[in-house]
């Protein structure tokens, strides 16, 4: 039988990752993670790095949680006198 930590622990990370699958965009800090699912930090933060760490969201620069949705290809073009590849604007 599994301890009631480890059983809490599922249901929030099930939660957060609906949360995340029913809102497309959804775009979160660690502190408003904390206080949109009245998390304690030391647990917001095991379940935000679990979740990094198993591929569904990625931490941005700013700090802020998103949801992989698959790769976009990088759009570009070539410069014709050099030949050399830059990013498409």
């Amino acid at each position: 039988m599994r301890a009631p930590r480890a059983h809490r622990r599922e249901d929030i990370l099930r939660r957060v990752r609906g949360e995340f699958l029913e809102m497309p965009g959804l775009r979160l800090t660690e502190p408003q993670a904390r206080r949109l699912w009245a998390l304690e930090p030391s647990l917001c933060t095991a379940v935000l790095t679990e979740l990094v760490d198993n591929g569904f969201l990625l931490r941005t620069r700013d700090g802020a949680f998103v949801r992989v949705e698959g790769a976009t290809p990088l759009k570009v073009q070539r410069v014709p006198s050099t030949g050399r590849k830059i990013p498409a604007a």
